[in-house]
């Protein structure tokens, strides 16, 4: 039997658990802030996430790296400023503060008199990797940092040889929002109606089984939808079983891995909070499935502007604040980021550990 319930009082019951100020975002986690290829020799780039805005670039020695977008001193961007590789100038009164550490190395303005310590102040700065061709920043909500520091996500690949692409488009909702669009099992033969994919006349009952997995829950290893050509088609490729596996972690992560004899297909999507009323989509894949990069991003590009475009009309709605519901089962993922969610924030502001809104295994059926 189908149950509803709010999902505008989910909404609000997990923001309300953090500051009002945070707008329901999830600090202590990676996001992606950058393609890699943006940022060329000594180049500053801006970038903007859970509405901190940064300045990235990249030393002479090739390490990238992220600071608040602010001089401490008199609050202008940084990004103005003037960087020689080592150290970022400000363009307003010349401080200088180190790329990698924030540290401020000189300030001009000083004599011999003063007794301020240059080397105590600091421009905001996070921590920052570079893989998978993206700059990954690490924001946490306050200067007191846990000790240690998760690994940034990685997109798993199964050979030495593979092809990859990266695709991002703009959502104009609040993170929650595009994040149980990407789990959304029940939308794909309405949103994304394609010769190569599905239709509505595609529509039948399926059944999958979820399992609970730390920050978040995975669809178990099964075989994918039979009324999708390119699962078909690699089965006819390989003469193999075709297998499926997809996770969803916090804050933001969908990963997706597909096997068939010999030939895989890997993908890390992440919808990141730019504001509380912009996100981003980014993905990332890779594969040895015999598929040129140009056909795979002319396909990957359609469900990517499919999807935006939905979320586009989605918002014309939302701006009224109707009245919204989440129903069994085909919308119990969407419940279980909610419930992981305001259970992580709980846990964190209690230091007690995370409760899982899973007590394991349990299988959901719905119609696409």
């Amino acid at each position: 039997m189908a149950m509803e319930e709010n999902l505008v009082d989910d909404l609000r019951a997990a923001q309300k658990a953090e500051h009002a100020n945070d707008a329901g975002f999830l600090w202590e986690f990676w996001y992606p802030a950058a393609r890699s290829v943006e940022i060329r020799g000594r180049g500053l780039v801006k970038a903007m996430l859970l509405e901190v805005p940064l300045v990235l670039g990249r030393t002479d020695d090739g390490k990238a790296f992220a600071l608040r977008d602010a001089c401490p001193h008199r609050g202008i961007p940084l990004s103005y400023g003037h960087f020689d590789g080592k150290n970022l100038e400000c363009s307003y009164h010349g401080w200088k503060f180190d790329g990698c550490s924030g540290q401020c190395v000189e300030i001009p303005s000083l004599t011999s008199q003063d007794k301020l310590k240059v080397e105590r102040i600091f421009a905001g700065h996070y921590p920052c990797v570079e893989d998978d061709g993206y700059i990954w920043v690490y924001l946490s909500a306050s200067a007191a940092r846990a000790p240690e520091i998760p690994d940034a996500p990685k997109l798993a690949k199964f050979s030495e040889k593979y092809k990859s692409t990266h695709l991002s488009c703009d959502l104009p909702s609040h993170i929650d929002h595009g994040i149980i669009g990407l789990m959304d099992p029940a939308h794909g033969p309405f949103v994304h109606q394609s010769w190569f994919w599905r239709s509505r006349k595609s529509i039948h009952e399926k059944a999958k089984q979820f399992e609970p997995i730390p920050y978040g829950f995975r669809m178990s290893t099964h075989s994918p939808s039979t009324n999708s050509a390119p699962y078909q088609l690699l089965k006819k490729i390989t003469g193999a079983a075709v297998t499926t596996t997809i996770d969803f972690i916090l804050p933001n992560m969908r990963t997706e891995e597909i096997r068939s004899g010999k030939l895989w297909f890997s993908s890390l999507t992440t919808v990141t909070p730019v504001r509380r009323d912009l996100s981003r989509i980014d993905f990332l894949a890779a594969w040895n499935v015999p598929l040129p990069v140009t056909v795979f991003r002319s396909f990957a590009k359609t469900f990517l502007r499919q999807d935006q475009e939905t979320m586009i009309r989605q918002a014309e709605g939302l701006k009224f604040n109707p009245k919204l519901m989440l129903i069994d089962d085909a919308d119990r993922p969407a419940k279980w980021y909610f419930a992981l969610k305001a259970n992580l924030i709980e846990a964190r502001r209690t230091g007690s550990e995370m409760v899982h809104p899973m007590d394991g295994k349990v299988t959901l059926r719905w119609r696409s």
